[in-house]
């Protein structure tokens, strides 16, 4: 009876956030067609086959609970959107009798930011960033985690020499690829989680991924399944073979900013405050260490120095994506100056070790574990 109950639960918070995303997705239109748009009725259905559908009948968007149940929330939004384009093709572009996915739903799916591909025997885009090859990038990739994995030596001179020539063979293929323009696909993720508030150490993360990573990043809103409301994610854009390393060096830093704290705080007496003025020593420290190198001649990667090589193709799909990008302020507040130095020694040590190969514990989630 209890689990019953659990369910009964999930869905409803499941059915609110479709709701939810369905109406933060339609501030992406102008007002006029924004009141076309009625909102429909929400759906769980048992689907095996089939991840949703928009009923103009019913008006109703119904999405596969299997399929619900066993994927992150990105990847329920990008069909929930899908799903939504035909509404907004029917009932705001006005062309109910169009085939399915023709020209007015491709342009719905423009000014949705939704994803055409999102449907039948779609795989989830978290997952397809983690299969796709790229022919010599792909060959670039295999090497980096060759690297990577010796950057698993003990000794840490090897470590970083592995580390510092991973750095320089990525800065160096997407450097080549940007001057010569060569075109190239971009996709868009959350790395991480939705949450309803995010400390300082993820912005400071986000700016080492968008600084280092050759990707770009935006807080966006992203309803938090535990919660039940609307929070915020961290959505970042680049190729797939970028937010594969984007993605992993993400992971692997917050294990080792929690790891290291576990360690420093090991009464546990210091509370949540101090473990983001230890994770931001940890973030500022690792950043010296690449500008150090970079300064003194170890690498010569611009990828990893301050000097940035701007990717125009990048800019110009996030600039299609987000037309109209707002400024967050945040409160500055008083850091324990001895904690953030503790943190920024241990920062200058951090190695990023092993290879890109899988994706982040955070890609797939089930809500049900």
């Amino acid at each position: 009876m209890k689990t019953v109950q659990i369910l009964e639960s999930l869905d409803r918070r499941i059915l609110h956030g479709l709701s939810c995303e369905w109406e933060a997705a339609l501030w992406a239109v102008n007002a006029e067609l924004r009141k076309r748009m009625h909102k429909p009725l929400f759906a769980l259905r048992d689907f095996q086959n089939r991840l949703g559908y928009w009923s103009s009948e019913k008006r109703e968007i119904g999405l596969s609970r299997p399929f619900v149940l066993n994927h992150s929330w990105s990847d329920i939004r990008d069909v929930l959107y899908h799903e939504m384009a035909h509404q907004f093709t029917s009932e705001a572009l006005g062309a109910p009798r169009e085939p399915a996915h023709g020209p007015g739903f491709q342009n719905a799916c423009r000014m949705l930011n939704a994803n055409p591909r999102a449907t039948g025997t779609y795989i989830p885009l978290s997952q397809q960033i983690f299969q796709t090859s790229e022919c010599e990038g792909d060959k670039i990739r295999l090497r980096i985690q060759k690297l990577m994995a010796l950057a698993q030596s003990s000794n840490l001179y090897e470590a970083e020499a592995a580390m510092i020539k991973a750095h320089e063979l990525m800065a160096k293929y997407e450097t080549e690829q940007i001057v010569r323009n060569t075109p190239r696909d971009y996709f868009s993720i959350f790395v991480g989680k939705p949450a309803l508030r995010h400390f300082g150490e993820e912005y400071s993360l986000a700016h080492l991924l968008m600084d280092y990573c050759f990707v770009k990043g935006i807080w966006v809103s992203a309803y938090v399944v535990e919660k039940g409301k609307m929070g915020r994610a961290l959505e970042i854009s680049g190729t797939a073979r970028n937010l594969q390393i984007a993605t992993y060096v993400f992971d692997f830093i917050g294990r080792f900013i929690d790891a290291e704290w576990n360690r420093y705080n090991t009464d546990g007496k210091m509370n949540r405050y101090r473990k983001t003025d230890f994770a931001t020593g940890i973030l500022s420290g690792f950043k010296m260490k690449l500008e150090q190198e970079s300064s003194a001649g170890k690498t010569v990667s611009p990828a990893f120095s301050l000097v940035a090589i701007a990717d125009l193709q990048l800019k110009q799909y996030f600039m299609t994506r987000y037309p109209r990008i707002g400024t967050l302020q945040r409160k500055g507040r008083h850091y324990h100056p001895d904690v953030v130095s503790d943190g920024t020694e241990i920062g200058k040590t951090l190695v990023i070790r092993k290879g890109i190969s899988q994706p982040s514990s955070d890609l797939s989630i089930r809500y049900l574990a």
